[in-house]
């Protein structure tokens, strides 16, 4: 299978710390892989690093087997960051019709309302976005990363704040786009999310992959263990 993403012997330093530490994995098309590791691992460095935001001190990161340029993407992405980036003062409509205008959307109101009566939020419409609560704004955000059918689709943290129904519609969602060819990189602290939805992972600490592979071969590797008792062993029950 083609990888969408590449990553070769990428090392990471700001000033005399070193946050990646000469890191090779891949990403395969249309297979939803999990990045994973405690807060200050190097997850959110790599991501950057991958769609251009920073320079990498060493090594390689490719998006179809080139750099990334974010002035000129070859291969349309979404990206759904950990912190919001919409609208707070517009109407949750205008935000999304705005965002679906900008992506080159033919019908962006239609796409609009469709996706507001998919999460449940059709009454929300015309209400401004800074009234709804942290978990409806998410939901909002993720319409604008998915409404121009990425390639690659990267999600850090998509479900935090979301009760157990919610979190249950997004993974929903994202299985969906998953069967329409999507690859998604997906970064979540909840392990049963992973263990359901992803083909393969990575976990990192300090900048170096401590395990890598598909969910099974992982379990295999440590006895057959839960992906969350993999996770505590691995940073020996360091707070986050």
């Amino acid at each position: 299978m083609k990888n969408i993403v590449e990553v070769k012997n990428f090392q990471m330093k700001f000033g005399k710390k070193t946050i990646i530490k000469d890191l090779s994995f891949d990403v395969r098309a249309g297979e939803i892989f999990g990045l994973l590791g405690a807060n200050g691992s190097g997850k959110t460095t790599t991501l950057r690093a991958l769609l251009g935001f920073y320079t990498p001190t060493g090594g390689e990161l490719l998006v179809d087997g080139k750099p990334y340029d974010p002035e000129n993407p070859a291969v349309m992405i979404g990206y759904l960051p950990e912190e919001r980036g919409l609208y707070r003062k517009e109407t949750v409509l205008d935000n999304l019709v705005y965002f679906g205008e900008l992506k080159g959307l033919k019908s962006p109101r239609d796409w609009a309302l469709k996706y507001l009566k998919r999460v449940k939020l059709e009454d929300k419409q015309n209400e401004k976005l800074e009234k709804l609560s942290g978990g409806q704004q998410q939901k909002i955000q993720l319409g604008v990363t998915i409404m121009n059918d990425p390639k690659l689709l990267i999600l850090d943290e998509p479900t935090k704040g979301f009760d157990p129904m919610n979190r249950r519609l997004l993974m929903e969602i994202i299985e969906e786009l998953h069967q329409k060819g999507t690859a998604v990189i997906l970064i979540t602290h909840y392990m049963d999310e992973v263990e359901k939805l992803c083909d393969r992972a990575l976990l990192l600490k300090n900048g170096v992959a401590e395990a890598y592979g598909t969910i099974s071969e992982i379990k295999k590797q440590h006895k057959n263990k839960s992906l969350e008792q993999i996770f505590i062993d691995i940073y020996g029950g360091e707070n986050e």
